[in-house]
């Protein structure tokens, strides 16, 4: 049942979900209330109407576990990523076992030239736990690489619902006008945090604007 229920909601990312994503969705479940968050530092907040607009946070150095994938679709690569980060963290790394979920997962995207549209390419990346910063577990998939990302400043601002480049694309424009003309964060390249599961329908994520270093 849980397997049909997640089959359902691959579909609608116009994804088919392979049989052997059967255990690594049975273990996330069991784990599902165990998350670790990112570490981060909240800077500042910026309200409108007595509403938290828009933060700005710093989030340290970290080793992170990273999958890029350019499939016609948003949805279809970040959904093909995080089934081989999933399996990754289930199972299929050097220690065999449970890894431990962390939030949020971060998706890398960048704009074309003209602003319109997202580049194919879409970096998904997994924050590994504490307990394994030090010393991260090979994965056993060759397409997935552990990064040590740099520290990262960066302005937040929260959305709920799907993440398709249409929100996107949508959540950028409104970040932007928000924020007004400013040279601090960069143009192009953005992060879209995730923080819960695709089947939630609304689901909270983030868009990331970067600051210059």
């Amino acid at each position: 049942r849980l397997f049909a229920h997640w089959e359902a909601v691959a579909s609608t990312h116009r994804v088919s979900l392979p049989r052997d994503m059967a255990g690594p969705i049975a273990q996330m479940a069991r784990h599902r209330h165990a998350r670790e968050p990112v570490p981060y530092v909240s800077l500042s907040q910026h309200g409108k109407c007595e509403e938290a607009a828009y933060e700005e946070r710093r989030y340290p150095a970290g080793k992170w576990a990273c999958v890029t994938m350019g499939e016609p679709m948003y949805e279809q690569s970040i959904s093909m990523s995080f089934m081989k980060l999933m399996r990754y963290i289930c199972k299929e790394n050097s220690v065999g076992c449970h890894l431990g979920m962390t939030v949020p997962v971060l998706n890398e995207i960048h704009l074309t030239k003209e602003g319109t549209e997202l580049e194919r390419e879409v970096l998904t990346a997994y924050y590994l736990p504490g307990e394994f910063q030090q010393n991260p577990p090979v994965p056993m998939d060759p397409e997935i690489h552990i990064t040590e990302r740099a520290p990262l400043r960066v302005i937040t601002r929260v959305f709920y619902g799907m993440t398709t480049e249409e929100t996107i694309l949508r959540e950028i424009s409104l970040f932007w006008e928000l924020l007004g003309s400013t040279d601090t964060v960069l143009q192009g390249t953005y992060l879209v945090a995730s923080y819960e599961n695709p089947s939630i329908p609304q689901r909270r994520n983030e868009i990331w604007f970067i600051c210059q270093a």
